[in-house]
């Protein structure tokens, strides 16, 4: 049960990022054309690669069965909407329980929910100064991609 959880957030996850790895090296393959070079404050030679995405290029949505309430460690959602970003919605899970729910549907303090952290990487669309275009630039957060239950780690103090 937990690692079909782990596995479908993880595949989820995992494709998104291809998505978008697929998409700078789409971007990275353009004509040299599209390049323009500057310098950073310091001095560090920056390189800016034109990018278009295309909506009909990206994978179509399958369902997938949500696992947040089926979880003996259940979790729900917060989005967060970042229009300078891509994707600009980013859903982070946040665990409801300390502890883990027993077969009775209890909550078993024996036992922690601890949230699946995963890297996922996002484009950052930033305005050029004088131009009348924008840039992206490749960034990487951890969030939480959903709940799972762990045993307490107990230090015993002497």
């Amino acid at each position: 049960m937990f690692s079909t959880a782990k596995s479908s957030r993880v595949t989820a996850v995992c494709a998104v990022a291809i998505i978008t790895m697929m998409m700078i090296t789409e971007a990275a393959a353009m004509p040299k054309t599209g390049k323009t070079h500057k310098k950073s404050s310091d001095g560090a030679a920056l390189e800016t690669v034109s990018l278009q995405l295309d909506p009909k290029a990206l994978a179509n949505q399958r369902h997938i069965r949500l696992l947040n309430n089926a979880s003996i460690s259940p979790w729900t959602y917060n989005v967060t909407n970042d229009n300078t970003l891509f994707p600009p919605f980013l859903s982070e899970a946040r665990c409801l329980l300390r502890g883990c729910l027993d077969s009775e549907g209890q909550e078993d303090l024996n036992l922690e929910s601890r949230p699946i952290m995963h890297q996922v990487l996002l484009l950052r669309r930033i305005w050029t100064a004088g131009s009348a275009h924008y840039h992206y630039r490749l960034e990487s957060r951890l969030i939480a991609v959903g709940c799972t239950c762990v045993r307490p780690v107990i230090r015993i103090q002497q």
